[in-house]
């Protein structure tokens, strides 16, 4: 009995459903990471809130990365999770090594942001600068790459968490606005640093 004719040069790109299942695990298992953080640093008298981020100390640098996997509180947390979830999903569809690219691109230029505007005397934690670059990079995507589905998505985005861009101008002295802002900036410089190839691209509109 003859063997069925296999292509083997080159490996295929996951399916629709193996990536809506890999970006729900992602999402899944960072989001779960968070809550255990936080109950680590809630039972052991705040013992992490030292990988927060202090403006302009250049130890503190190496805070960049920590502070957004920390919180101030479990109804800070709770209030991040479900944006996070949602924004990190949709942003996660695209592709896992983009995410990831996206991802830290983001915590870096919002960390440094922080770093260097914030108040003195302050300790930022938190995910809202990862959950307002994941805001902006869906924006604009679409247009980035052309793609109309993705555009769309932008758009719907918008509709839902549009409000929450007022969050990047100073207010509340307890909310690291720094944060928000340059956090929304990662994830715009993001959509442009790692925009698909050209050849990936199709038209956003065919005849």
């Amino acid at each position: 009995m003859p063997y069925p004719n296999l292509d083997t040069t080159s490996p295929r790109r996951p399916g629709r459903t193996g990536r809506v299942k890999a970006a729900g695990a992602v999402m899944a298992a960072w989001v779960a990471l968070l809550w255990v953080l936080e109950i680590v640093d809630a039972t052991t008298g705040g013992s992490l809130d030292t990988f927060g981020l202090s403006p302009r100390s250049a130890g503190e640098l190496r805070d960049v990365i920590p502070m957004a996997f920390l919180h101030h509180g479990f109804e800070h947390l709770a209030s991040n999770t479900v944006p996070l979830l949602v924004l990190g999903f949709l942003a996660a569809l695209g592709g896992l090594r983009r995410f990831a690219a996206v991802v830290l691109t983001i915590m870096v230029v919002g960390g440094l942001g922080v770093w260097l505007t914030a108040a003195d005397h302050t300790n930022t934690v938190g995910a809202s600068g990862v959950i307002f670059g994941l805001l902006g990079f869906l924006l604009i995507r679409g247009f980035v790459d052309r793609s109309a589905v993705d555009i769309v998505i932008g758009l719907v985005v918008l509709v839902v968490y549009g409000s929450v861009l007022w969050g990047v101008l100073p207010g509340d002295p307890s909310i690291s606005w720094q944060g928000h802002l340059f956090g929304l900036l990662g994830g715009v410089l993001a959509a442009f640093l790692f925009r698909k190839e050209r050849r990936e691209q199709a038209p956003l509109f065919t005849p």
